[in-house]
């Protein structure tokens, strides 16, 4: 039995990568399409917010002489060609999918709109969230946040490539310590960076629990949305 109805799982562009320096590595795509129609198969509904830093970041354009709105919105067109491509190798197992985009691009994708993106997810559709939130400035943490609570969703869940919440960056220090559980007020004391502070205080207002996980583990998105004591929980 399942604690969550209905869950938004956010996804790093990174995610697509595998081993590659960049772009969508072919292999990655059908691994993670069948873990997320495993959990869609377990009647829990599944909104995505991927982002697009596999392609471009609007920061990373603007540190190289581009304006920043103008990379930000390079930024989130490279999100709506991840949500295609998710798209594609959902349904390609049969994994019936719409992407709704906060840029009206309605020749590829249908515009966000709330209700509609609801009844979507109420009919057993996978939901993928593009554009971030539209607006430069705003990361698609914060896009992640935000749709969530638009949607009311059980729990915002956050696969990362390392195992949960640490007081540092494990990667760089050492000495870092994984935290089961921690605060969002915690998060916003500290200034960790596994996700933005817009965002943690969106889903503190919206008392959305964060589960933060390694996405690179098999099996680790049913293991979360099953009660499994993997990664760390933010509340």
């Amino acid at each position: 039995m399942t604690p969550y109805r209905r869950i938004v799982l956010k996804l790093s562009g990174e995610v697509l990568m595998g081993n590659q320096p960049f772009g969508i590595a072919p292999e990655v795509l059908p691994v993670l399409a069948a873990e997320i129609a495993d959990v869609r198969d377990l009647g829990i509904e599944v909104a995505i917010v991927i982002g697009g830093g596999n392609i471009i970041r609007g920061i990373a354009a603007t540190e190289q002489g581009l304006d920043r709105v103008t990379g930000d919105n390079m930024g989130m067109l490279a999100t709506v060609i991840n949500a295609l491509a998710l798209q594609d190798a959902l349904e390609r197992r049969a994994c019936f999918t719409r992407v709704l985009t906060a840029i009206d691009i309605r020749e590829v994708a249908e515009p966000f709109i709330r209700r509609r993106a609801i009844r979507h997810l109420e009919k057993n559709r996978v939901v993928i969230f593009a554009a971030g939130t539209g607006n430069p400035f705003f990361t698609t943490d914060s896009a992640a946040a935000l749709r969530a609570s638009e949607i009311r969703a059980d729990a915002l869940l956050k696969g990362t490539k390392v195992d949960g919440l640490y007081t540092a960056d494990p990667v760089r220090d050492a000495g870092a310590k994984l935290l089961k559980q921690a605060s969002y007020q915690y998060l916003l004391e500290n200034s960790l960076k596994i996700m933005d502070a817009a965002a943690v205080s969106l889903c503190q207002n919206a008392k959305i629990p964060i589960k933060i996980f390694n996405i690179r583990v098999p099996g680790n998105i049913r293991r979360v949305v099953l009660g499994v004591d993997v990664g760390s929980t933010v509340s």
